[in-house]
């Protein structure tokens, strides 16, 4: 018989739009989309075996923070979905044709982990292409869909978190022990009485406490990307340090201070239960939002849900993508107004940035870039000054790589022209030191002047983080923000001057996506089409600041 409450979260999921396969008997082994058995001790459950008991959280104030629902409107479960990733993947198997099959399985082992870990374990090469058009499985295709699905994440064992052994997603998952059960960790200690009530829905999880889960080290497993680049013929040519954070948050004063999960999954100010089935009151949970700032991402997940198969419900991707701009203009940085000095032909204004987050402004995938908008009026309001401003179609007025795919603008200390713009960005080279956005042809940077996070230290940063280019000797370039002096031709306009400066923050540069329009395939033209239709909303502020001379 089954029993009454089971009943009842049942029909929550289902009108939720969660598959009801709790009642299905548990298998001992899974099979993946095309019926292959998955290897003894290498099973991932997908999500709606967990969301059934760790939704229907809300705080003492009514706030929901159910981990299901939030989980499913992040980037992490959306990974596998995500139409930049799917471009990019297509590009460097048309670039590098000789090299497809390495491409898909390197790609895959962190947008679609439950599948290609899978396989790897089993021997076998994983087919991302064939997944890549998610609304043809209409019956599922849910260890692809999941992306980074719960049962990885609480998988992954603590042996190498955080050394070279288990970057690029290379972790050790939880192995059977005698009984056919493997760890699932969490943070907290489970009673005998809670495992066994969990484990009707968990199958062969044994519900485990394991600190782990809690350490940057597992976070820094798949955010840290080391790719090689290619030659000729698949020959491997360069290691590249494609995204780094981790190493970056190593290298400054949070590494004492905050963990990534401290900042990118905020803790419950209050005691709450983290199950909706006799779950008890615990301090300290942390909830599975993950914000971060690709708010394009979100929005492309929103406006094409059907095209895209986004499971998170229009609210849950509207509140993702509130809490990812809450975050931005409250957390990211601050820009401050310094010295305005009348000079003989105008005035000189010095404009300082601050970054506040954990790791380099912007960091991870080199698309991102942020940048200074900075404008001067007169006393009759009119413009006399402006460096910075955004087009509508993405790109910023005077960027000379936007206008040109080989050049790029170099870091400034002082900008005198309304062609010049300060933009905080990393500016990767190929073999022939030619700027690229090829991520297997990248063997190194030409330009990296991203906004340092606090206490990290120039002169001693390791060459996978180091700065480079002009702001590597700069000396008001440091862990305590940039600095760059406009000085501003005025001509005939009066004063007092009005100085408005703006830091901007744009997730994928006009550039990157743009340059995927010489590939005819489906993903990368899609990708640009998504782009063009929103390039209106591709960037937004962080941080601003004005002042009167």
């Amino acid at each position: 018989m089954i029993p009454r409450w089971s009943i009842g979260i049942v029909l929550g999921l289902a009108i939720a739009g969660f598959p009801t396969l709790l009642l299905s008997k548990p298998e001992t082994k899974t099979e993946n989309a095309k019926g292959d058995k998955l290897p003894p001790g290498t099973v991932f459950r997908t999500s709606e075996r967990c969301v059934s008991c760790h939704n229907g959280l809300k705080t003492s104030e009514g706030e929901d923070i159910s981990i299901g629902f939030e989980w499913r409107a992040s980037i992490m479960a959306n990974s596998s979905r995500d139409p930049y990733w799917q471009a990019s993947v297509r590009r460097e198997s048309i670039d590098h044709p000789e090299s497809t099959q390495a491409i898909q399985d390197e790609c895959t082992i962190c947008h679609m982990p439950a599948v290609r870990m899978a396989d790897r374990d089993a021997g076998r090469h994983t087919d991302a292409f064939s997944r890549f058009t998610m609304q043809m499985f209409p019956k599922g295709d849910r260890p692809a869909e999941d992306g980074v699905t719960c049962s990885v994440c609480h998988q992954i064992e603590k042996t190498g978190l955080g050394t070279d052994a288990t970057f690029v997603g290379n972790v050790k998952i939880a192995q059977p022990d005698q009984n056919g059960e493997r760890a699932e960790y969490g943070p907290f200690d489970i009673d005998k009485g809670h495992q066994t009530v969990m484990h009707s829905s968990t199958a062969t999880y044994r519900p485990t406490k394991g600190d782990q889960v809690r350490d940057s080290g597992l976070c820094g497993s798949c955010h840290t990307l080391i790719t090689t680049a290619l030659g000729p013929n698949g020959e491997k040519i360069a290691r590249f340090p494609e995204q780094v954070p981790f190493q970056e948050w190593q290298h400054s004063d949070y590494v004492t201070k905050q963990t990534c999960q401290d900042c990118h999954m905020p803790v419950v100010k209050e005691a709450v239960a983290v199950t909706a089935l006799y779950g008890q009151s615990r301090e300290g949970m942390h909830r599975h939002v993950f914000v971060g700032s690709n708010f394009v991402l979100e929005g492309m997940l929103q406006d094409h849900r059907h095209e895209l198969a986004t499971a998170a419900l229009p609210e849950e991707m509207d509140g993702a993508m509130k809490r990812t701009a809450e975050f931005l203009r409250t957390q990211a940085a601050k820009v401050t107004i310094g010295s305005i000095d009348r000079t003989t032909d105008g005035i000189a204004v010095e404009v300082h940035v601050e970054n506040f987050g954990g790791h380099k402004l912007p960091t991870a995938y080199p698309s991102r870039r942020a940048w200074l908008h900075v404008v001067v009026k007169d006393d009759n309001g009119r413009v006399v000054f402006e460096s910075g401003a955004l087009n509508p179609d993405g790109s910023i007025v005077g960027n000379e790589n936007d206008e040109d795919p080989l050049k790029f603008e170099p870091h400034y200390r002082e900008i005198t022209s309304p062609r010049q713009v300060e933009i905080y960005e990393s500016i990767i080279k190929d073999s022939q030191g030619k700027v690229t956005t090829g991520l297997l042809n990248a063997v190194g940077y030409l330009k990296d002047n991203r906004l340092l996070p606090h206490g990290f230290d120039k002169a001693t940063a390791v060459q996978d983080i180091a700065v480079t280019g002009g702001a590597a000797n700069d000396p008001n370039f440091t862990d305590r923000g940039s600095t760059v002096r406009y000085a501003v031709s005025t001509g005939n306009a009066t004063g007092p001057f009005k100085v408005e400066a703006e830091l901007w923050y744009q997730p994928i540069g006009f550039r990157w996506a743009h340059n995927l329009a010489l590939y005819k395939a489906s993903e990368p033209q899609r990708l640009v089409r998504y782009y063009e239709a929103a390039s209106t909303k591709s960037a937004m502020v962080l941080a601003r600041a004005q002042a009167t001379q």
